[in-house]
């Protein structure tokens, strides 16, 4: 019996060293399921931009993506490390990449440097295909780099109750305004007020998922806004999070353009999500919730990119 539980020690330790297995952890390790949080933010803002000035760079956009989704993903990749080593991540946790030493914490780090290179590779890109003013730009990367990763490293926000503050700050406002200023050339910052529905959406993921965690972060010894609150607040705040982009929507539907009215196509699916979390099981809702952030996101550019730009507020 020894000597086959030993096989199988060993076939699995096999399995994990295998290029096949390697490149499926790095890929678990970015989170990709996360990544409409940052890239539905650059394509409003260069929506918003072309809707201005009619101007519209295809480089500036692809450009712009990578650079936000590499900040992003390397942000992802610190959280793992920074969780893993103070002893917050488990057997029970949705990311146990280093729990499971599918990676090393060398290689999460090496990864963790590769990403934010290619995002900083990114922007010096970008600041010779855009007409926008440098120190502007650079502002807003490099305040943007910094908050992914003093999110959990550093200063850790995360563990502070402040890591929900970040997040409304980051994938929303900050990146719609980076990619409205690569493609216009210039700061409009009315692009802050379309931002809003996105952030809160985007919110909600972060939020659900520091629901489920509540107990375990607890132990861990670390204080979220859902500790703060508790469970029930919790699941109240979620619904607000929620709802509130689709009351946002029906009111600039009815004022602005019904074009915007979109995006309550897919109010049904945050219904059931909302009950789901509530009453059944909050374990998959995050990744439920970043699904629906996907179609919402798509449905809300969607929107803006077919509305007759004299009827967008604070964009002419």
């Amino acid at each position: 019996m020894t000597d086959m539980n030993d096989q199988t020690v060993t076939n699995k330790k096999e399995r994990r060293g295998s290029p096949l297995m390697k490149l499926s952890a790095y890929v678990s390790a970015l989170r990709p399921w996360s990544f409409s949080a940052s890239l539905m933010p650059v394509l409003l803002g260069c929506t918003l931009a072309h809707k201005a000035t009619g101007e519209f760079s295809v480089v500036g956009l692809i450009t712009t993506a990578l650079t936000a989704l590499s900040v992003h993903a390397a942000g992802n990749v610190v959280n793992t490390y920074f969780d893993y080593v103070k002893g917050i991540d488990s057997k029970k946790s949705d990311d146990r990449t280093l729990v499971d030493q599918l990676l090393s914490k060398d290689e999460i780090v090496t990864l963790g440097v590769i990403l934010y290179s290619v995002g900083c590779g990114g922007f010096v890109i970008l600041t010779m295909v855009t007409n926008a003013r440098l120190e502007h730009l650079a502002l807003v990367y490099f305040g943007g780099l910094s908050s992914s990763f003093l999110y959990t490293g550093g200063v850790g926000f995360k563990y502070i109750a402040l890591g929900d503050v970040l997040i409304l700050i980051l994938f929303g406002p900050m990146t719609v305004l980076f990619s409205y200023m690569v493609q216009a050339g210039h700061v409009q910052w009315g692009t802050i007020l379309y931002a809003v529905p996105l952030a809160l959406n985007t919110e909600a993921i972060l939020h659900s998922n520091n629901t489920r965690d509540l107990e375990s972060d607890q132990r861990a010894g670390i204080v979220t806004l859902a500790i703060l609150i508790g469970s029930t607040a919790s699941e109240v705040l979620y619904a607000i999070f929620l709802f509130t982009p689709y009351t946002i929507f029906a009111v600039w539907g009815m004022k602005y353009s019904p074009l915007l009215f979109l995006p309550l196509i897919t109010i049904p699916e945050a219904f059931r999500l909302e009950r789901h979390f509530r009453t059944v099981s909050k374990g998959p809702i995050p990744k439920w919730t970043a699904k629906l952030n996907v179609y919402l996101g798509f449905l809300y550019v969607l929107g803006c990119a077919l509305s007759d730009s004299a009827k967008l507020p604070y964009v002419l």
